[in-house]
């Protein structure tokens, strides 16, 4: 076993009997590559990567292969979810360098300074389709260094300084609404009439985009964005990106149809679109509310640590192979079934045409149910059953099968994306349990990763090496997701919360000469690069989340220092948002924010009285922000007590509505309040 035995990270642990000398990033292997100038084999994924086993199994295992990283190289393993930073930093240095977008396993060769010399993603074991093979690239790149050192130090000159330009954007003003009004005409000009979803293969689910086309078209009442949402979220849960039998959604489709994913699921993507469904699920979407019921149970039954808190992915392979764990095979199927059952789910979900995934069968909606049941002469209610009959029967036969490897790792972010798509699910559907385990949830991200004032990103239990540092996208989100828990369940312990997580941000995080906040807190272990990321990747970015946080957050509690830090923020990042709208929808949501704050409603009055004012005001105004206070609660901030003082009788509702920094009188009457929203 080599020194990624007692890693806290699964993927690492993956990687502990390699014959490779693996190293975890740290000072033991920075210095050894200084005092023996030898370049770094930086070799960065994670658990569920599917390209990442294949590479592994390929390479990482064969001595040969290993003889050679270990003689002519330092090499250093990383798991990019617990070190997003290295990763972020790295990937951006793959683009600079290939002119292209990376992926993983992402493979970087280094000098002893830690600056990329060489950049590739997997490599085969023997030379196939255009792609050298991996032990003739190390050979090859190790020469190279040892016989042209002068040109690789003046590359690496040049692409530090690139890197300084692109991580430090020259700013200027907040853009105005045009830049909305573009990013609206973009996505359109890239939308998928056929199928939905922007763009050709691979196809990814996007969330900040669909959040940003759930925000516009209910501000700006705009009909071709809800179309262009709901057709790809109806598109994407009737597709095999969505686990039909079993709830939750694969990282991406391969196919323009939404088909057959890449069978890894990932607790990031499924908080933001459980979500969006539930918004769809409340409008009356019958399959919106059955993909968020399906989540919640995939997420409760398969993805919840016993603290509360939610493990991070599931893995693409089981049994060696990609995918095996979800297909089927028609006899299979036709077995576990009564016959109403078969004949109906058959039809539907595809297994009575050609295979689709390798000679099986992965199961997406081919024909619409009530389509099919008005054939068989059934009706739709009856559909339903029968269907919902099924997959509890393929869920019982699926689990009896070796399961995908499960990342137990506890990440802060992702749980905080998680906490918040629970919560609108819960609140949108009235399911207060949902919402005792996202508070749940909440408790134990604070128990396990909120240490001595310092939040950290990652924790797993047992794991005896230091938990990383807490990045940008983990206090940003977990604000998010604690002022969304103050929607549903006011108390003062999660107000305090919010604020410390804010002043963290301004403290740690931004740039007070700039604007906009770093992606590492000030006191971060020293990198080639300190990041400052504006733009979306498969998570909304940092900068914007902050920045619609902090605008919120600073309204509530009439805070200038957070309304100046989101407004520095889109002032820093305005010149790159308009340069690319479609690259920062979550900029583009807190520019929105900025230029036409949304109303505040505070409520005070007996629970039972304030949640129905509550829910009548959302459904009115869905963008609101809506507080209910206790009658009689005490401990307020000041600036909070002074703008919602007190009620005049304790068993009536008052409603205090500001926009901005105005606030309007006291109103008693609930229609009269709803008449002015």
């Amino acid at each position: 076993m080599n020194r990624l035995a007692r890693a806290s990270s699964p993927y690492l642990q993956q990687h502990a009997d390699n014959p490779v000398d693996w190293y975890p990033w740290g000072e033991e292997a920075l210095e050894r590559a200084h005092a023996e100038g030898k370049p770094i084999l930086l070799s960065i994924g994670y658990s569920a990567c599917h390209w990442c086993h294949v590479m592994a199994h390929e390479s990482f295992e064969n001595p040969e292969t290993a003889r050679v990283m270990n003689d002519r190289y330092v090499n250093i393993k990383v798991d990019r979810e617990e070190r997003p930073d290295l990763d972020r930093i790295y990937q951006n240095a793959f683009m600079l360098l290939t002119r292209r977008n990376g992926g993983w396993p992402l493979t970087m060769i280094l000098t002893p300074d830690q600056i990329p010399f060489f950049a590739g993603t997997y490599f085969p074991a023997q030379a196939r389709q255009g792609l050298p093979a991996f032990i003739d690239v190390l050979n090859r790149v190790a020469d190279f260094l040892e016989e042209n050192p002068g040109d690789i130090a003046a590359q690496n000159a040049s692409l530090q300084e690139a890197m300084a330009r692109m991580y430090a954007p020259e700013g200027g003003s907040i853009p105005g609404p045009d830049v909305l009004d573009r990013a609206r005409a973009e996505l359109d000009r890239n939308f998928d009439s056929r199928y939905a979803g922007f763009g050709a293969a691979p196809k990814f689910p996007h969330p900040a985009t669909l959040e940003w086309l759930a925000w516009h078209s209910a501000r700006h009442h705009d009909e071709r964005a809800e179309e262009m949402l709901d057709q790809t979220l109806e598109a994407m849960a009737r597709g095999g990106i969505c686990d039909q039998i079993g709830g939750g959604f694969c990282r991406y489709s391969t196919d323009d149809r939404w088909m057959i994913p890449h069978f890894e699921k990932m607790l990031y993507d499924n908080g933001p679109l459980l979500g969006l469904y539930a918004r769809q699920a409340a409008r009356g979407d019958p399959r919106s509310r059955r993909v968020v019921e399906q989540t919640v149970g995939w997420l409760l039954r398969e993805m919840t640590d016993p603290t509360g808190a939610f493990y991070s992915s599931l893995d693409a392979d089981s049994e060696g192979e990609e995918g095996r764990f979800y297909v089927w095979d028609p006899t299979q199927v036709q077995s576990l079934l009564e016959p109403k059952e078969w004949q109906l789910a058959s039809r539907v979900w595809g297994l009575d045409a050609p295979s689709n995934f390798e000679g099986r069968w992965h199961l997406y909606e081919t024909k619409e149910p009530s389509a099919v049941a008005d054939t068989l002469g059934v009706s739709s209610e009856k559909a339903d059953e029968l269907l919902q009959s099924a997959r509890e029967k393929l869920l019982a036969a699926r689990d009896a099968r070796a399961r995908p490897h499960r990342d137990e790792k506890i990440l802060t972010s992702w749980n905080a994306l998680m906490v918040s798509g629970l919560i609108r699910a819960g609140e949108a559907l009235q399911q207060p349990q949902w919402l005792d385990h996202a508070e749940a949830a909440m408790r134990a991200v604070q128990r396990l990763l909120w240490r001595e004032g310092r939040l950290y990103a990652s924790f797993r239990e047992g794991a005896d090496t230091p938990m990383p540092r807490a990045y940008l996208d983990d206090h940003a989100l977990l604000l998010t997701a604690s002022l969304d828990l103050l929607r549903v369940r006011w108390s003062l312990e999660w107000l305090e919360w919010a604020q410390t997580l804010a002043e963290v941000l301004l403290r740690d995080f931004r740039d007070a000469r700039d604007g906009g906040f770093f992606y590492t807190a000030a006191d971060h272990e020293k990198l080639i690069q300190r990041p400052k990321v504006y733009a979306d990747d498969a998570m909304a970015s940092g900068n914007g989340v902050a920045a619609q946080a902090l605008l919120q957050l600073g309204y509530l509690l009439v805070e200038p220092r957070y309304l100046q830090a989101a407004e520095a923020a889109l002032a820093n990042g305005g010149a790159t948002m308009a340069d690319a709208p479609l690259g920062h929808m979550s900029l583009l949501q807190a520019l929105d924010l900025h230029l036409h704050p949304p109303p505040m409603v505070i409520l005070r009055g007996p629970d039972v009285a304030t949640a129905a004012w509550q829910r009548a005001i959302t459904e009115r105004q869905p963008q609101a922000w809506v507080y209910a206070l206790p009658a009689a609660g005490k401990g307020l901030p000041q600036a909070l007590a002074g703008k919602c003082g007190h009620p005049t009788a304790s068993d009536r509702v008052v409603a205090y509505l500001c926009r901005g920094t105005t606030c309007s009188p006291p109103e008693y009457s609930l229609h009269a309040l709803l008449e002015v929203l």
